[in-house]
């Protein structure tokens, strides 16, 4: 297109500076090569202590070493896609629980992304409640008519955003005259709506009269339980139907796939892969959105963003999925769980992270900066675009706009190319609603896809509980490409947890779900091998070894610390050449970080309670996602999938809000009591060492020589506050219940008596 008078659909860019970022980076691989030379030039002789322990100290520092330089992939070769014209698209909303994600919530949702800038006939949206609520379906009854008021007044007024609650929070102080009027019409018929949702979700049932409006409620005749009933499946609006304009208005679908207690129901995956199948008979759009019910559009223009890549003549053939970032609208001013995705993935995705920030043991905590940072504002701020230098980012599950024939697929070839333009919509056929109901009821059965490639090589792939990763990756390694894109307003916004316990327990899950990747036949060391650049298979495996993180993560925040106690010196003294490569390790990791936490639009403090939180998840949540992983692997355990709950009590909620941190009765499972273990341990290591120093004016010599060590143990206990205060200071009910602190301290103090003991 260079030669052609018009502008290109997008273009690429290559970050600046990078030659500079690459020497920086060069001077660290030779400080951590320092660090290696030191260990292994200064193992204890024989007869000498800690040999064991020292050489425990290597393979944690070869591990982060070797993390370090997978991590480079995100920061090699960044690019920045900068989007400057149209085919059907079909948007996927999914829901699985009313009582944890409101049906409030998730028709905002499905509302924001039905008023799209974009031709209304070219777009449908389907609901999958995999809960089968008759709730849920009400809730979307009322959005469908609702709809008809409000598409128009968007257009009228240039809303943004499209959700009707956020639009009304940040429109509370309009002074647009003109617009007064039809605001408080809008806004009273909303409110009248979410009464009358409001008021059937706190009964728990619907009324005979309001199950006699529409002739949907008689499905529910044969429902038996939200894990055992048919089919349901609606058509709200279908392709004639208007607003009070007289302008079309998107189809809108009501799907409950079949389920029974007999068949696996895959999850979300297989609520999606249920949704490709129905919507081929009903519309077909060859692009896909998917959004999770809690993700409302924040921009109406984003599926015109995601086309221009796919429409591009030159390049958008080898696209298959456009991914936007994951933004939260509820994080804290200093993030006080690491939860902002930039946003945001999650992630992925699906989630996040957050390692970029180093973790708190010197050389742990400058070596380990390198496993791809669970900072979600560093994630997609820096990473991805990162791994867009080399082919395209990871699919996070949500904000994702794919190539329907990729996701079902098909192989990339240059031959791909199609004509966009007319579509398959077959909603504008001849077939009524009822008969397209009736024709498409049997494809979402809970046995269709049997005997079939569905969930293997066709559609979202099953038995992983990030299911977006391995598809991603799969449809990559078919020869496709992706696409990161961040536009200035963001396009998706979402709820982030607001306790302790949903951040690790959803860690917990990525964690082990991207471990089951690496271990499985996709993973990306060698089913990608060759299929896609060395740069994003580094990428992925940074990703996927996540878990494994755990185990120098743990050794460093335990052993160092007991070494203390009978000192045993495990770093270079102040005196000697070998220090100066961990102090400029860690002092140039530890700066870049925050420089770069800062960039990415977070807080001194914020940057802070990352470095807590990187912690956390690697001495809790991916010590679970690790042991379950291969406890997985060996057949004693099945795949579990646990729903994020999108709401919070009042008084929960304002703990949040004064970033309080959340521990509760859920935080009594097995994550907790060794998270509480390991912060005692090292506080009782410091209050040891003091006892010492105060006892023992001779001793100081000796501890002056474990500076290092000091400053490591004193910085685990720092950053342990809140668990201390959660342990034995606080009486809310947001404290660590009193059965953990008790198991904590008996098992600490128990591991430093075993120690002392055999050293």
């Amino acid at each position: 297109m260079r030669n052609s008078k018009y502008a290109p659909l997008f273009e690429t860019k290559r970050a600046k500076g990078i030659a500079i970022y690459r020497l920086f980076a060069v001077s660290i691989f030779i400080g951590i090569c320092s660090i290696w030379a030191y260990r292994l030039s200064h193992i204890p002789r024989k007869g000498e202590d800690g040999k064991w322990i020292w050489i425990g100290l290597f393979a944690s520092e070869l591990w982060f070493g070797f993390s370090w330089i997978l991590s480079e992939a995100h920061r090699w070769n960044p690019s920045y896609r900068y989007g400057n014209d149209l085919p059907d698209v079909d948007i996927f909303v999914c829901t699985a629980d009313p009582a944890i994600e409101p049906p409030m919530m998730v028709i905002n949702t499905v509302l924001s992304v039905m008023a799209y800038d974009y031709p209304p006939e070219k777009l449908s949206v389907y609901l999958s409640d995999d809960a089968g609520s008759d709730i849920t379906f009400y809730a979307l009854l009322e959005a469908s008519q609702f709809a008809k008021h409000w598409i128009p007044y968007c257009k009228d007024f240039n809303v943004e955003p499209r959700s009707p609650a956020a639009y009304f929070i940040s429109v509370s102080d309009t002074h647009d005259t003109k617009q007064d009027k039809p605001l408080a019409t809008i806004k009273k018929l909303y409110e009248d709506m979410e009464n009358r949702i409001e008021s059937a979700a706190k009964l728990g049932r619907l009324s005979k009269e309001i199950c006699s409006k529409h002739r949907g409620f008689s499905q529910w005749n044969l429902y038996a339980s939200r894990r055992d009933h048919h089919t349901i499946l609606q058509i709200l609006i279908d392709g004639n139907a208007t607003d009070i304009k007289g302008s079309a208005l998107p189809t809108l679908v009501y799907l409950a796939r079949e389920k029974r207690p007999q068949h696996p129901h895959n999850f979300k995956a297989g609520a999606v892969n249920a949704l490709i199948r129905v919507s081929s008979n009903i519309s077909n759009g060859q692009i896909i959105l998917n959004v999770d019910c809690d993700m409302y559009s924040n921009n109406s223009h984003a599926v015109l963003d995601a086309l221009c890549f796919f429409l591009d003549e030159e390049k958008g053939h080898e696209i298959a999925f456009v991914q936007f970032p994951q933004i939260f609208e509820n994080i804290t001013k200093n993030d006080i769980y690491g939860n902002s995705l930039i946003v945001g993935r999650e992630v992925i995705i699906y989630t996040a992270c957050t390692s970029r920030v180093l973790s708190f043991n010197l050389f742990f905590l400058s070596m380990n900066y390198s496993s791809v940072s669970e900072n979600n504002e560093v994630v997609l701020k820096v990473e991805f675009h990162g791994l867009d230098g080399y082919g395209g980012p990871l699919y996070i599950g949500t904000g994702c706009f794919h190539r329907r024939d990729a996701l079902c697929g098909k192989k990339f070839s240059e031959e791909c190319k199609i004509q966009w333009k007319g579509g398959n919509n077959t909603m504008r056929r001849e077939e009524s609603a009822h008969e397209l109901e009736e024709t498409s009821r049997f494809l979402a059965s809970c046995t269709y896809e049997e005997n079939t490639q569905r969930g293997k090589e066709i559609g979202l792939k099953y038995g992983c509980p990030v299911e977006d990763v391995i598809t991603g990756l799969s449809i990559q390694c078919q020869g496709w490409k992706s696409v990161y894109f961040n536009p200035p307003r963001s396009a998706f916004i979402g709820v982030a947890p607001t306790t302790l316990p949903q951040t690790l327990e959803q860690h917990k899950r990525w964690s082990e779900g991207d471990f089951q990747i690496f271990l499985s036949k996709y993973g990306p060391a060698w089913f990608a091998h060759g299929k896609i650049s060395l740069g994003l298979q580094m990428g992925y495996c940074c990703y996927c070894l996540w878990a494994p993180n755990c185990l120098p993560t743990l050794y460093y925040s335990v052993v160092p610390s007991l070494c203390l106690l009978r000192g045993i010196s495990l770093f270079p003294q102040c005196s000697t050449p070998w220090f100066i490569p961990y102090v400029y390790v860690i002092v140039s990791k530890y700066a870049y970080s925050l420089i770069e936490f800062l960039w990415s639009g977070g807080t001194i403090l914020g940057w802070w309670n990352n470095q807590r939180m990187w912690l956390y998840r690697r001495t809790s949540s991916y010590v679970l996602g690790f042991t379950d992983t291969i406890l997985k692997s060996l057949g004693f355990s099945d795949t579990a999938f646990v729903i994020t709950a999108k709401v919070a009590d009042e008084d929960v909620l304002e703990r949040y809000q004064r970033e309080i941190m959340e521990f509760g009765p859920s935080s009594s499972s097995p994550m907790f009591t060794l998270l509480a273990t390991i912060a005692l341990l090292n506080l009782f290591s410091l209050l040891g060492v003091v006892q010492k120093l105060a006892l023992n004016k001779d001793s100081i010599s000796q501890y002056q020589a474990m500076a290092l060590q000091i400053l490591l143990c004193s910085l685990l206990v720092l950053i342990n506050l809140p668990l201390y205060q959660g342990l034995f200071l606080r009486k809310d009910k947001g404290k660590i219940p009193s059965s953990v602190a008790v198991k904590s301290v008996v098992l600490a103090l128990s591991a430093i008596t075993c120690f002392t003991f055999m050293y």
